[in-house]
Order: C-alpha cells, then sequence, then structure tokens
C-alpha cells in the first residue's frame, strides 16, 4: 500500500479547503510566444515553473498537458517530472492529462508510469480513455487503487467529434458515454466521501439531465473560460452532481502571463467564482 489516502478523500478534502479548481498547465508554442518565452526546452521550464510557483500552493488541482512536455523529447519529460514534483510538494494534486488507453500489459506499463508510487511521473491522478472496452482499463484500475491514486474517465467531452462515438447507442440500447458512467459508479459504490473514479464530461455540453452523473466520482470538467462555459453555467449543466464538480480552466488562467501575481490572481477569481456557484444556497 502507499500510505496515501484514497485519491478521492484527498480530493474531496482538497476541494473543501482550496474551492473546486483545476488549474491546466499546458504550453503550447502559441502560448510560449504570448509569454515572451521561446518554444524550446528553457522556455518550457520557465513557463512550467512560474505556473507552480504562482498557484500550486492555492488550488486544488493542476493538470499539466503531457504532450506538450512529450514534443520536447526526453529533456521536456524531465521538465515534467520536475514540475510534477513541484506541484504536489506544494500541496496541489497532479492529474496528468495523457488520455492513455490500450490493452494488456501495455495499459499496465501506462499506468506503471504514472500512477505507481515508485515512477518519477507519478501523478495523483490519469486521465485515461475507455474506447478500446471499459474492461482495457483494469490494469490502471488496480494500479490506482494499490496506490492511493485516481482516473478520469473520458466520457462526455467537449470537442464536437467525441459525440459520434460517446452517443452511439448499444444493443441494450444504452449509449456508450452511459456505459462508461455507469462503470464508474460501480467502481465507487460505497465510498466516502468520494470514489476515486471519475469522468470527463465537458462544461460546455447544456443541459445532460438524460445522463447519471451521479457517481460517487469526480467530473473533470473541461470548457470554463476559452471554450465559452462559465462558473455559473455548472449547476444547469451538472445539476444534482454539481458537487463533485472539477472544473479545468486553462487560458482563461494561463493567458495573464508570466506574471506571478496576475497568474495568482487570476485563478483566485476563478476559483471563487465556481465556489459560489456551486455551493448550496
Amino acid at each position: 500500500m502507499s500510505g496515501l489516502d484514497p485519491f478521492g478523500t484527498r480530493l474531496r478534502r482538497a476541494m473543501d479547503a482550496r474551492g473546486p479548481l483545476c488549474v491546466g498547465i499546458d504550453p503550447h508554442a502559441s502560448l510560449l510566444a504570448e509569454w515572451g518565452l521561446n518554444d524550446d526546452v528553457a522556455g518550457l521550464e520557465r513557463f512550467s515553473r512560474t505556473v507552480v510557483e504562482a498557484v500550486a500552493d492555492r488550488v486544488a488541482v493542476l493538470k499539466p498537458q503531457s504532450a506538450f512536455f512529450e514534443r520536447f523529447g526526453s529533456r521536456g519529460v524531465a521538465v515534467l517530472e520536475k514540475s510534477v514534483a513541484e506541484a504536489r510538494e506544494a500541496g496541489a494534486l497532479v492529474v496528468m492529462d495523457a488520455k492513455r488507453g490500450d490493452i494488456g500489459s501495455t495499459m499496465a506499463a501506462y499506468a506503471e508510469s504514472f500512477l505507481h508510487r515508485d515512477s518519477p511521473l507519478f501523478s495523483d491522478a490519469l486521465t485515461v480513455s475507455p474506447y478500446l472496452g471499459y474492461g482495457s482499463l483494469s490494469p490502471a484500475v488496480e494500479t490506482a487503487r494499490e496506490n492511493g491514486a485516481g482516473l478520469f474517465v473520458l466520457a462526455l467531452t467537449s470537442n464536437p467529434e467525441g459525440g459520434e462515438v460517446q452517443h452511439a447507442v448499444r444493443p441494450d440500447g444504452r449509449s456508450v458515454a452511459a456505459t462508461v458512467l455507469a462503470h464508474l459508479a460501480a467502481e465507487n459504490a460505497g465510498e466516502a466521501p468520494l470514489g476515486s473514479f471519475g469522468a470527463v464530461v465537458g462544461a460546455t455540453l447544456g443541459d445532460l439531465s438524460s445522463y447519471d452523473l451521479e457517481i460517487n466520482g469526480p467530473l473533470l470538467a473541461p470548457g470554463i473560460g476559452a471554450q465559452g462555459a462559465t462558473a455559473a453555467d455548472l449547476p444547469a449543466v451538472f445539476g444534482k452532481a454539481v458537487r463533485n464538480v472539477v472544473p479545468n480552466v486553462s487560458r482563461g488562467v494561463l493567458r495573464h502571463g508570466a506574471d506571478v501575481v496576475a497568474l495568482r490572481d487570476a485563478a483566485e477569481r476563478y476559483a471563487e467564482e465556481i465556489r459560489a456557484a456551486v455551493t448550496p444556497a
């Protein structure tokens, strides 16, 4: 055992203490340029360290997008390792946005890379794709359980192309997305105060009352800010499950540039808006 409380327990505690905000670390080329940084490893490191310095001691979750580090090869992955470690040391939970999905020993290797406590890239949770069949995620589920980590499984994503798979109807009459949500509810059954196996559900999708989002697990919700959704939209989208929503904001915070104070202020504004929107009157 890892000695860590389960991810769901730690996430609930962090959300209650710091507010339910996830800030993305997305150092893509255009954003590095906006910050006046070169599109190289030095720029990548400066960007990532600045974000961690600004918000890791005050937001519940940081979510680095692995692809933007991997594109620089081993030196970029080394920056990612350091960013993950420094963010966790500052008290933020880290969700690695890598969207891994495979079968058998390959899925097990992905799980060991991101969810095993001895890995240099150990993160509190990992985004994964279930579209080789939910059962293909079993190695990641098992590794997460053994190490106090969690998963966020793609269910109802905000990209328009996602619907052709996620809204497809199975022979039993249930959609693919509804099936994924049902599997997650089963993983989280009996867990308190919150299960460790969450879904990715876009905040831009409007009324989702036809889906059962009460999976006793967290709902990672991209779409706040640059994609058009606001904190005020969350109750209408997520209904009774809104208290378990972890809204992700990336560009809405990161566009404030390399100024630590400006980044911190932007994150705190979003955190307060979200807290006010999801807290019962």
